[in-house]
């Protein structure tokens, strides 16, 4: 029967052995990399990945990630290039052929035919004297001792440094290509990465709900101010300009400390000087000074003019969080 503490010390053992793994290929980070980055980055083509079996669920996610960060990169699976699908494949494209051992026969039949072509051929391997890691132009080792699995059969650690490898040619494109958060949202407009990088603060402010009163309004005009627009807020206007906001926590207050609302005014319980954003400003940052002022609401004007109030719970709800 297996223990818990069997099964905890098990996993602990796998992410060890791909940790060391992983940590090893520093020492293979030599000048061919560097070629192969260069290679990469002068191309006029886009940047082909391929492989088969694990090493092609690898190099899915090599593209994506590519792709993802400014380099135009394909999956091409090996077995299906050969039945066709090489045709993808264009002048000017460099070829990325990721084989822990490098003589598969797909690799074998694949290979020569993208040399036939006169594309450039990136190896990622495990073997650097096999098949593929000669034929290449260019040879990234990605040799492993062993894999995590106590077979020393199923894919672990071998797959593990592929990624890795992919994963340090992304990058180091992207600081070659001063590639930044922008450019990176520019790829991501969707969900709440997209959101955080693009939504900016007039693209979620609702117009239809922007409390507002004078300075000389009643206590009870307060009061329905801020329940018909529903914001637990509202600007007190003076002039044309913001001079302050009342929350319904500063309603709460006046009412606990007083023991009749006559004669006040909007000005005699309003907050000065409040925490504005403008329109252009980005959602993100708007929910940074939210919760550096511990505070669920923020006025936004623009050069004086006030625009409306945008609400922590809205931000909630846009998921940006």
């Amino acid at each position: 029967m297996i223990t818990s503490e069997k099964i905890i010390e098990s996993a602990k053992r796998t992410i060890v052995s791909e940790s060391q793994s992983i940590a090893k290929l520093t020492d293979f980070i030599d000048v061919n990399f560097v070629k192969a980055v260069e290679l990469i980055y002068n191309s006029k083509g886009r940047l082909i990945v391929t492989g088969i079996g694990k090493s092609a669920i690898i190099a899915q996610k090599i593209v994506a990630s590519l792709n993802s960060t400014g380099t135009p990169s394909q999956f091409l699976h090996a077995s299906e290039a050969i039945h066709g699908d090489l045709g993808m494949v264009q002048n000017g494209d460099v070829v990325i052929c990721i084989s822990k051992s490098g003589n598969s026969p797909e690799i074998k039949v694949l290979v020569p035919l993208l040399k036939r072509f006169g594309n450039k051929l990136i190896a990622i391997t495990g073997n650097m004297t096999s098949f593929l890691g000669k034929e290449a132009d260019i040879a990234l080792n990605t040799y492993v001792e062993s894999e995590a699995c106590p077979n020393n059969l199923a894919p672990t650690n071998s797959t593990t440094a592929q990624l890795v490898m992919g994963d340090a040619i992304a990058v180091c494109l992207m600081e070659m290509r001063d590639f930044k958060a922008e450019d990176f949202a520019k790829y991501h407009p969707g969900g709440a990465l997209g959101k955080k990088l693009l939504l900016r603060v007039g693209d979620m402010l609702d117009t239809t709900r922007k409390p507002m009163v004078a300075s000389d309004s009643s206590i009870k005009n307060v009061i329905v101010e801020i329940s018909e627009k529903r914001l637990g807020v509202t600007a007190v206007i003076e002039n044309e300009k913001v001079v302050g906001i009342i929350t319904d926590g500063d309603i709460r207050r006046m009412l606990n400390k007083t023991e009749t609302i006559t004669g006040l005014t909007a000005k005699d319980i309003m907050t000065i000087h409040p925490k504005t954003i403008k329109t252009t400003d980005m959602v993100s940052d708007a929910l940074n000074i939210l919760e550096d002022f511990s505070i669920t609401q923020l006025v936004v004007v623009d050069e004086g003019i006030y625009k409306g109030v945008i609400h922590l719970h809205d931000i909630l709800k846009e998921g940006i969080v």
